[in-house]
């Protein structure tokens, strides 16, 4: 008996020690980026400032490029396409007190991606929260701003407002975006839901990470059983972090009003007869080629169930009409006032060096 409860405490001291070194290692890591970006940010503040008093042109970073490499050999980082970014870094931000804070809670090679493909200052503060919220990787957050995720969330039409708790509702409105590009997909233009719903199994990988990272596959024309017939969900996933199951119907033409009564009752039998006592109630997301915005407004207006009507693509542009539907600056600032406030995982990852960007 004592050699079993000095096991259980020895486990115990081992894992206090472990959460303890993480943090260590975190808090770390964490100091050495803000020093980092602190670096980058006053290299670029003196070459602006130099060249503004001196009327100095493009010498003053081919000079401090090769002197800076002479000096310190063994540091990365200080090419003249680095040291352009470091003073492109200082001229976004400069005038901008909010924003300052936020650029070094993520590394330099994210920030020097950020300010390199997105031209306002509300689609970066989207990217650096979610970066830093979620702990994209380098590659991730260039799928994500290439994807336009920045005004997929801020389109998506859902009535999760209405329906969903406020402990998870932003999470879901975060797992459901107003259009999802499928261009992984070996499809054409003319395809049937049966085709669609094969490419999307064989590329499931792909179509998860689109989907948005947290979603696990639970099945396809996935069965469930009423009165005695048989009805099929198209696609049945699990969100990890909403802890919810959720149910995606693929549709290859317009939106119908009568897809959230299908949805909604899908839902609803999910939710007695498949959905585990301490998941939250089920989500349905109606995927199709194409949709009216203000159909699916009030289609959904009152929908019990919490459901989202989404389009997909096989190419990556958002069309340009689409930009008429993007909320109005006060309403992007409180949307992404929320993600500061909503739970995510933190992770801060440095580059070595002076973050010389590969």
């Amino acid at each position: 008996m004592n050699n079993i409860v000095e096991k259980a405490e020895y486990k115990k001291l081992l894992e206090a020690i472990k959460e303890r070194l993480y943090k260590a290692q975190y808090d770390a890591l964490k100091k050495v980026n803000k020093e980092h970006i602190a670096l980058c940010w006053y290299i670029g503040e003196k070459i602006v400032e130099k060249q503004q008093i001196y009327n100095w042109g493009k010498s003053i970073v081919e000079n401090l490029s090769k002197d800076l490499q002479k000096e310190f050999p063994g540091i990365q980082g200080f090419s003249m396409r680095n040291l352009w970014n470091m003073r492109s870094f200082f001229i976004t931000y400069k005038d901008n007190k909010k924003m300052q804070p936020l650029v070094a809670e993520i590394s330099w090679v994210k920030n020097v991606i950020i300010i390199s493909k997105c031209k306002e200052d509300l689609e970066r503060e989207f990217y650096i929260r979610m970066t830093k919220k979620f702990g994209w990787t380098k590659d991730v957050l260039i799928h994500q701003v290439e994807n336009q995720s920045y005004e997929k969330y801020l389109l998506n039409q859902t009535n999760f407002d209405k329906v969903v708790p406020d402990k998870y509702r932003h999470q879901a409105k975060l797992a459901v975006k107003d259009e999802y590009t499928f261009d992984f997909l070996e499809l054409g233009d003319e395809h049937s839901e049966r085709e669609l719903e094969i490419e999307i199994l064989n590329k499931i990988r792909k179509f998860l990470i689109e989907m948005g990272g947290y979603f696990s596959f639970i099945g396809n024309q996935y069965r469930v059983e009423v009165g005695g017939d048989e009805f099929f969900v198209d696609l049945l996933l699990f969100h990890r972090k909403l802890k919810c199951l959720v149910a995606v119907e693929l549709k290859i033409g317009k939106f119908k009003p009568d897809y959230a009564g299908q949805m909604q009752f899908y839902l609803s039998v999910l939710d007695d007869k498949v959905k585990l006592e301490e998941e939250n109630p089920s989500i349905g997301i109606i995927v199709c080629k194409s949709k009216d915005r203000t159909i699916v407004e009030y289609t959904l207006k009152d929908v019990s169930k919490p459901v989202g009507g989404s389009t997909y693509k096989i190419s990556r542009s958002l069309p340009k009409e689409m930009k008429q539907y993007l909320p109005a600056p006060d309403e992007i600032e409180k949307r992404l006032a929320e993600l500061i406030s909503s739970p995510g995982t933190k992770k801060v990852e440095i580059e070595e060096g002076a973050g010389e960007q590969k």
